[in-house]
């Protein structure tokens, strides 16, 4: 019978820290979707590559021990570099989205379009909040994503969905397959604008892994950290002026997306996107009665009550 090779106490130490590591690191992946791990070295007789490790977000000695307290129903605060928790209630709750939706729409129409193209509006009526696009004006993608992300506007939604050369429900389905790839397995989508559906759904937690993928794209960061901008037809006949509907960015310090959302049943979503110090949280925020100051309570409390602290690996 064949001997089995016998393995060293330092091959075995070695594997041991390598899966610590690689476990540690599993949801960092599904916060920065779109960005390589930066390698550092490990020495054990022979170089080895593993994945760097981010500074760790812990609570801090001095800290406050009550945690805040909001009306909405699902909330999540996540420190985007190392994927750690930094404060949840109920945060896989199945809810509507509303017009945090869009995030998505969003990152399938930046996949299925060049900026330039050129859309024609063909829509049926929709409700909810509009840019008042009109029907047979010719308008590009780039600026539809704008009246989408900065005001919220329904028919531009319907629009990048319908002119879809598949076809609307192709578009809807390339919804469906973003949301798995990001692993929002609780997330399904029936429209592009968020709109009520009992079978249009997700969680808080689904919708920071949506916005924290969105802001690895620098066109789309820009757009939803835009105040107020003006966009046109592309003839010019008609004038579109935009007002950004999520009150927090100009005016929270570090706020710089994502993406708003209501409907009478979901009430107030809001998914944000924070950075100070060099340190990035995403908070996602489902059924509030308060969505801006509830947010802007969490945000104060993450970050006077954390602190980050580099990893020394053996």
């Amino acid at each position: 019978m064949a001997r089995k090779p016998k393995t060293s106490n330092n091959n075995l130490l070695f594997l041991s820290a390598l899966t610590l590591i690689m476990a540690s690191t599993t949801s960092l992946a599904m916060y920065k979707h779109s960005e390589k791990p930066k390698p550092i070295y490990i020495t054990d007789k022979k170089v080895n590559l593993i994945p760097n490790i981010a500074p760790l977000p812990v609570l801090a000695a001095e800290t406050d021990s009550t945690q805040p307290v909001f009306s909405a129903v699902s909330v999540i605060a996540v420190d985007v570099d190392s994927g750690v928790t930094l404060y949840e209630k109920n945060p896989d709750e199945v809810l509507f989205p509303a017009s945090t939706t869009k995030i998505v729409t969003a990152l399938v129409a930046l996949e299925v379009y060049r900026l330039t193209d050129i859309v024609t509006v063909d829509n049926p009526p929709v409700d909810g909040q509009k840019m008042g696009l009109v029907n047979g004006e010719q308008i590009t993608v780039e600026n539809l994503l704008k009246g989408m992300l900065i005001y919220s506007a329904n028919d531009a939604a319907e629009a990048l969905a319908r002119n879809y050369p598949d076809g609307y429900q192709a578009f809807i389905d390339k919804m469906n397959e973003k949301a798995q790839e990001l692993s929002m397995t609780h997330s399904h989508f029936m429209n592009s604008n968020g709109l009520e559906n009992w079978q249009h759904v997700s969680t808080a937690r689904d919708m920071a892994r949506a916005g924290a993928a969105a802001m690895n794209n620098p066109l789309f960061s820009e757009i939803v950290g835009t105040k107020k901008t003006t966009v046109t037809s592309v003839d010019g006949t008609y004038v579109h002026k935009l007002a950004n509907v999520n009150k927090l960015i100009g005016t929270v310090d570090g706020v710089i997306g994502v993406k708003t959302g209501y409907t009478e049943h979901a009430k107030e979503n809001l998914i944000t996107y924070v950075e100070r110090n060099g340190k990035r949280v995403v908070i996602s925020l489902l059924g509030s009665d308060d969505r801006f100051g509830e947010t802007t309570t969490l945000i104060d409390w993450v970050y006077g009550n954390y602190k980050w602290e580099e990893v020394n690996l053996p």
